[in-house]
């Protein structure tokens, strides 16, 4: 179990790096909220994908010195880490991307 919190872990927290990128440059960006979120709301976006991550980090038992150990859950954190990067990579490079909700 520890090792699947470990993906999510990873993979949350890569996620809000291109919502706090952006945000910080003052573009808009996709969201769960809307197509083209503002830059606050990615800014802020960005700030509660990393407190989950950290949080489920913490109720993992993981800590820092073990994600430069190369063991296997800091190797389920890089692999969440990845998958959320090649995720979002896809995702938004389509112009047209959009989440299910969103109406067309």
């Amino acid at each position: 179990m520890n090792l699947v919190l470990g993906f999510i872990a990873g993979a949350i927290i890569t996620n809000g790096i291109p919502h706090l990128v952006t945000g910080i440059a003052g573009k808009t960006h996709m969201t769960p909220f809307a197509k083209d979120s503002s830059a606050l709301v990615n800014v802020a976006w960005a700030f509660v994908n990393f407190a989950l991550g950290i949080w489920v980090f913490n109720v993992s038992g993981g800590n820092l010195s073990q994600l430069f150990s190369l063991d296997n859950y800091s190797l389920a954190f890089l692999v969440g880490s990845l998958f959320m990067a090649l995720s979002n990579a896809w995702l938004f490079s389509n112009p047209n991307a959009s989440f299910p909700w969103f109406k067309k």
